[in-house]
């Protein structure tokens, strides 16, 4: 991830008109390039993913069969990846219904868990449509800014000077990013974790990956913030 550039980035937008954007086949591909897909239940350590059944609503956890497929599965966002099939339910994002899912955790028998919460400071993002000339707040983002605004070209203006809006794509992520936190709270206060790892990661946007660095400092940080809990969750353990 380290070696991402912006360039490699936009490589992996397969623009799709169909059920998603973007299609996601080029992102799996480059995970397929740089790592051994294995069935899950072969990896060494316990892993499962969580996706939803758009068809009924329901949480799904994905614990058998190829682990780039669960995870494509578990990070369908509606209107933005393209679902995905698998044993005929069509899946999509996990987040919808679990974004932090302890339950899954403790079901699969983990004795103390560490929950890591990527929205944990998301609702602080600034959402504010972009002038002309100004320096967007990624380079992906300005990618997809430029797509959005293509596609509402299609679209007729009620007013010869409408006022700026955000982007289709800044609308549809910032709209997702607000129920998936409000479902995160919710859930976690039920279904508690030991402890929580806040990253700081708002100033990202979703398909910033070639910031990677950006992101793997913030997570050094958000550890450190906790780290004093740590002694404490390892005696809990014995």
């Amino acid at each position: 991830m380290l070696g991402l550039r912006f360039k490699d980035v936009v490589a992996f937008m397969d623009v799709s008109l169909g059920s998603g954007l973007l299609k996601g086949e080029r992102l799996m591909d480059f995970l397929r390039r740089g790592f051994v897909d294995r069935p899950i239940e072969q990896l060494a350590m316990p892993f499962a993913a969580v996706a939803t059944s758009l068809h009924t609503g329901a949480e799904v956890w994905l614990r058998q069969g190829s682990t780039v497929d669960a995870v494509r599965a578990s990070i369908a966002l509606p209107g933005l990846f393209a679902p995905v099939l698998r044993e005929g339910a069509v899946l999509v994002d996990g987040g919808l219904v679990n974004p932090v899912p302890v339950s899954l955790a403790r079901a699969m028998g983990a004795d103390v868990v560490i929950a890591v919460d990527l929205g944990s400071d998301i609702l602080g993002r600034h959402l504010r449509a972009v002038p002309p000339g100004e320096a967007p707040a990624g380079e992906v983002g300005e990618w997809l800014r430029k797509l959005s605004d293509n596609l509402g070209a299609l679209i007729p203006a009620h007013s010869p000077d409408p006022p700026k809006m955000p982007s289709m794509v800044d609308v549809l992520t910032t709209s997702l990013n607000i129920m998936q936190v409000r479902i995160s709270r919710s859930r976690m206060a039920g279904e508690p974790p030991d402890l929580i790892v806040g990253p700081r990661l708002a100033h990202l946007g979703l398909l910033d990956f070639h910031r990677a660095k950006e992101a793997i400092e913030e997570g050094k940080r958000a550890v450190e913030r906790v780290a004093h809990s740590l002694p404490d969750l390892n005696n809990q353990a014995i």
